[in-house]
């Protein structure tokens, strides 16, 4: 009995560590193919939109779908900001646009502004030392949130949170936020999406990034005071997660919006790997009659998380979901926008990393005027896209049923 039983764990054993090493296998050849396919791809243009400013509420919102009009922006904000700064990003590059956000924060800290600033050290962990030191100046204020969090529990993901916000606060008056990084090539070569808010919006924003700063800043670092009292908008609602504190107000909200729906819901994310709850809701909704449509890069810049969302594919067109595959650039957009009242931007993704593992803020929109806008820049970005047909989606290749098949247990992990 004894000696079945050890080789019934062997076999066990052995075929856990074959079914691994096939996964890696595929890992590796795929990732392969991905760079080599990068280093000979030239990056193609894409239609693009400048939408004008909305009113929301007693706010302003100004939607931006291109890097360079986005950057200008912010850089002008901080140019002008009097008081307090506070910006809070996931990656920072070492770059012509990096360096130029390095140097107007510097300037403002010079000239007597309050700055703030927080970037996430494992994002960042290629880019030059060098970049990530500032002068000591008495109004500059820098935290690197740390690669691993503490108290530290082995195994454990919440451990390894990422900070994947990016956020820009000016005086309180006027905030940043979506799905934008720093960095040239966000300028030009992705396209993606970011809200500005001016009005009582941007103070909340503000006070998303105080709580952060706060229960992380370390004994070195001063606390940091809100300048204004709470407010209540009801046309914003700002939402932001915390696994340190397991609040995943964001997953919360796309069920809530999803259910609701009755017309339409449309999507625009870099990555789809929802949970079954999130997945199984959107195709109760296509069931209904909800005419939903998910937009996706063709190829993103994570090819493991391509593959995995490709495991998805059969059911969302088996149930009517239209899939729109985004082509010659990046998409990085996290946003949503349902039956013309509802939208949301912000810096989660729909996978389990963004929704109950990273930090994440995003922003949630009660206003047709500003739906409308959403509409139309999704009509805009799917005049770029290819949609996938289930009789193509069925007639594919061998290979890739396997490696779709093969890597479906890593879901859980993204």
């Amino acid at each position: 009995m004894r000696n079945k039983r050890r080789l019934i764990r062997r076999v066990l054993l052995g075929s856990l560590l074959a079914f691994f090493a096939t996964q890696a296998l595929v890992i590796s050849i795929l990732v392969g193919v991905d760079s080599w396919r990068k280093r000979n791809h030239l990056q193609g243009q894409f239609p693009r939109t400048r939408p004008a400013p909305v009113k929301v509420g007693d706010s302003e919102v100004q939607v931006y779908t291109y890097g360079e009009d986005l950057y200008a922006a912010m850089l002008d904000t901080i140019r002008h900001a009097q008081k307090r700064v506070v910006l809070e990003t996931f990656i920072w590059k070492d770059d012509a646009i990096g360096r130029q956000f390095k140097q107007e924060l510097i300037c403002a800290a010079e000239r007597g502004v309050e700055v703030y600033i927080i970037f996430d050290s494992f994002a960042n962990l290629v880019v030059p030392r060098r970049f990530k030191r500032f002068p000591r100046l008495r109004c500059l204020h820098v935290l690197k949130y740390p690669i691993i969090s503490w108290p530290w529990i082995p195994f454990h993901l919440l451990s390894y949170a990422r900070d994947h916000r990016k956020i820009l606060v000016v005086d309180g008056q006027t905030a940043f936020v979506g799905g934008y990084n720093i960095g040239a090539p966000y300028a030009t070569e992705w396209r993606d999406t970011h809200a500005r808010i001016t009005g009582p919006g941007a103070g909340e924003m503000e006070n998303v990034f105080i709580d952060f700063w706060n229960a992380y800043r370390g004994r070195r670092s001063s606390e940091l005071l809100a300048h204004g009292a709470r407010s209540w908008e009801p046309h914003i609602s700002i939402h932001r997660n915390d696994p340190r504190m397991l609040i995943f107000p964001i997953r919360a909200t796309y069920l809530e919006a999803i259910d609701r729906a009755q017309h339409h819901i449309y999507l625009t994310h870099a990555y789809f790997i929802p949970d079954g709850v999130v997945f199984q809701s959107l195709l109760a909704a296509a069931k209904r009659g909800v005419d939903v449509r998910i937009l996706l890069p063709m190829t993103s810049n994570h090819v493991v998380a391509d593959w995995l969302a490709r495991g998805y594919y059969e059911q969302c067109l088996e149930h009517g979901i239209k899939l729109l595959l985004y082509q010659h650039a990046m998409v990085h957009a996290k946003t949503a926008t349902i039956d013309g009242v509802w939208s949301m931007i912000g810096t989660a993704n729909l996978d389990r990393l963004s929704l109950v593992g990273n930090f994440e803020v995003n922003v949630e929109f009660y206003n047709e005027a500003l739906a409308l806008q959403m509409e139309e820049i999704f009509a805009t970005d799917s005049s770029n896209t290819r949609e996938l047909s289930l009789q193509r989606w069925r007639h594919r290749r061998l290979w890739e049923r396997f490696a779709i098949a093969i890597l479906t247990p890593l879901r859980q992990l993204l």
